[in-house]
C-alpha cells in the first residue's frame, strides 16, 4: 500500500525582508505606516467616515511574548533543534507507539502552556475591534489566546486548538485539562517526575541553551522532548463515551474499546482513540471551516498578517522572512506610505500597543471600549455550531 503524501515542513532560513515604506524601520514609521494602513478609504467603502474592514491573520510569532515556543524565530524548534520532526496524523492513528511518545511529552508539556496568558498583542488586536479596525480574526494557532483575548471578536482558529481532545471515532469532546488529569493518575512515576521538574524550575526558563543543559527540548505547542525517555511506558485512557457504548464501523457491528484494569486503553481496540482538537501535520483542514476563513479574506478590505497574493493590501508584521512575500511587493508604489500595504520587522508586542495608543489619541470620537480580561475558553468556540 502506497504511504500518503505528506507535506514537509519548510524548515530553512529565509531571506531578510525588505521593509516598506522605508521609515517603518523605526517603530515610530512603523506606527505611523501602519495607521494609515488601517483607516485609508478602499475602493470598496470610498465614502468618507466609512471605516475599512481589516481582517488580522496571525501565526505562532505573537505568541512568543507568552513564553511559547514557536518554528522560525531565533530561537525557534526550527533553529535550535535540527532534528525536530513533528508527528503526523496517519502515524498518530495508526501507531500505539507513536501515540504513547505524543502524550508523554503533551503530558510534560501542558502545564506550561495552560499557565500561559494572552500577551499585549492579543489584547491590541481587541482593542482594534474597539476601534472600528478590525472585523475578525484568522489565526493559525492552537492556544486559545484570541478566545480568551477578545472572546466577542469573530475568530476562526483555522487549525483548531489544544484546550481540548476530541475521539477519533464518535467526535466527541474531552476538556485537556481533566485528559490531564487521567494521564496523571494512569502514570504515577511520570506524574511524579514532573513534580520534581517543575519545582525545580527547568520548565520556567525560556533559554533553549538552559533547557537542553537540563536535558530538555521544548518545541511548540507544549511539546516537551526528554532523549532517551521510557516513552514506551506511557498509558493514556479511552474515549469514555465510546467505552460506555462502542461506535458502529462501516458493516454495521460495534467497534470494539477495550482498556486494562486502570482504565487505559489497549491495542486490541478498534476505536475510541482521543486526539488533542488540533489540525496535526498530514490532516486536512475541516472543509467548512476553510471555507468560512476564505470568505473572510474575501469580504475584507485589506489583510493584516502578524507573526506569519495581492488582490487587496496587505501589512505583514513579523521578524524574519516570509515565504512567497516578494510577489506581495511587486506592484507596491515605491512612494505609498502604507495604504497600500506595509512591511514591518518589529514585534506585535511592541509595535500594536503603541499603534492602539496612536490611534486612540488621533480618533476624534469617543470610543467605548471593554476592559480588559481574560475570558476562560473550554471546548469548541461558538463556531463550533456552524459546523453542524
Amino acid at each position: 500500500m502506497r504511504k500518503p503524501y505528506m507535506r514537509i515542513p519548510f524548515t530553512g532560513v529565509l531571506a531578510a525582508p525588505t521593509i516598506i515604506p522605508e521609515s517603518a524601520k523605526a517603530l515610530s514609521g512603523a506606527v505611523a505606516a501602519l495607521e494609515e494602513f488601517l483607516v485609508a478609504p478602499s475602493s470598496s467603502s470610498p465614502l468618507s467616515g466609512t471605516q475599512p474592514s481589516t481582517v488580522v491573520l496571525t501565526g505562532a510569532g505573537i505568541s512568543v511574548a507568552s513564553g511559547l515556543a514557536d518554528y522560525r524565530g531565533a530561537k525557534g524548534t526550527y533553529r535550535v533543534n535540527k532534528t525536530y520532526r513533528p508527528i503526523y496524523y496517519h502515524e498518530f492513528l495508526n501507531n500505539n507507539e507513536a501515540r504513547k511518545r505524543y502524550w508523554a511529552r503533551s503530558f510534560l508539556g501542558w502545564t506550561t502552556l495552560y499557565k500561559a496568558k494572552p500577551n499585549a498583542s492579543h489584547f491590541a488586536i481587541k482593542h482594534l475591534n474597539d476601534l472600528g479596525l478590525v472585523r475578525s480574526v484568522i489565526t493559525q494557532n492552537v492556544d486559545s489566546f484570541h478566545s480568551q483575548a477578545h472572546p466577542n471578536l469573530h475568530t476562526i482558529e483555522l487549525h483548531g486548538y489544544l484546550r481540548s481532545c476530541v475521539c477519533t471515532s464518535c467526535h466527541e469532546e474531552l476538556p485537556r485539562d481533566d485528559f490531564q488529569g487521567e494521564l496523571a493518575r494512569l502514570n504515577p512515576t511520570w506524574a511524579a517526575f514532573l513534580r520534581e521538574i517543575l519545582a525545580s524550575g527547568a520548565l520556567d526558563t525560556e533559554n533553549p541553551d538552559e533547557r537542553r543543559a537540563r536535558g530538555i527540548k521544548t518545541n511548540p505547542d507544549g511539546d516537551i522532548d526528554l532523549p532517551g525517555a521510557p516513552y514506551t511506558t506511557f498509558r493514556y485512557p479511552a474515549c469514555p463515551r465510546c467505552l460506555a457504548s462502542p461506535p458502529p464501523t462501516a458493516d454495521g457491528t460495534r467497534a470494539t474499546v477495550e482498556v486494562d484494569s486502570d482504565g487505559a486503553w489497549i491495542p486490541t481496540s478498534t476505536a475510541g482513540i482521543l486526539k488533542p482538537a488540533v489540525v496535526m501535520f498530514g490532516e486536512s483542514i475541516h472543509h467548512t471551516v476553510k471555507a468560512v476563513a476564505e470568505k473572510m479574506v474575501d469580504d475584507a478590505d485589506r489583510l493584516l498578517v502578524l507573526g506569519t497574493i495581492k488582490k487587496k493590501p496587505i501589512a505583514i508584521v513579523n521578524i524574519g522572512g516570509v515565504r512567497g512575500e516578494d510577489v506581495f511587493r511587486v506592484d507596491l508604489d515605491p512612494n505609498q506610505h502604507g495604504s497600500q500595504g506595509i512591511r514591518v520587522e518589529i514585534p506585535t508586542d511592541e509595535l500594536l500597543p503603541t499603534l492602539v495608543k496612536q490611534l486612540r489619541s488621533s480618533n476624534a470620537q469617543n470610543i467605548h471600549e471593554a476592559p480588559d480580561y481574560i475570558m476562560k475558553i473550554q471546548g469548541a468556540s461558538t463556531f463550533k455550531d456552524m459546523l453542524s
